[in-house]
């Protein structure tokens, strides 16, 4: 379906874009938590976890959007119909609800840990690191069934 028309090429693009981005952003989260883990000094914690409102990591709501926008306007290859569609769906709705109810509010625990008493627990940073590693493997399972397209 790729290079069928300008306007469905910029969305895929854009969809790329977003999962690509959620990955780096993930990794990124996975590295400070990491460091949390071995004990990294306080000024670096600090650095790494700052208490905002963490957008970056709701790149990942862009996925459906522009998934869908892809699978409504494309031909019958990427229709709702597909299972490997399904299986993004159901990826995605697993990772955001774990994004929104266990990592992020993690983050913040770990952010007024480090506030608080200037670093957080290797505990905490083992804590956030396993829910990122939870988030990695479902968007990989949501690569590979994009890629395979069973």
């Amino acid at each position: 379906m790729i290079a069928t028309s300008v306007g469905y090429d910029v969305v895929f693009l854009i969809h790329v874009l977003a999962a690509v981005g959620t990955v780096v952003v993930f990794v990124a989260m996975r590295m400070a938590a990491q460091q949390i883990m071995r004990g990294a000094p306080a000024a670096t914690q600090q650095a790494r976890f700052s208490g905002r409102r963490n957008w970056a990591a709701r790149t990942m709501h862009l996925l459906p959007i522009t998934g869908l926008v892809l699978s409504l306007t494309g031909d019958s290859a990427v229709s709702l119909t597909k299972s490997w569609v399904g299986i993004g769906i159901a990826c995605y709705l697993a990772a955001s609800g774990h994004l929104e109810a266990r990592t992020l509010p993690l983050e913040r625990v770990v952010a007024e840990a480090i506030r608080h008493d200037a670093v957080a627990s290797p505990e905490r940073g083992r804590q956030l690191l396993r829910s990122i590693d939870v988030l990695l493997v479902l968007i990989a399972l949501a690569l590979v069934a994009m890629i395979v397209q069973f």
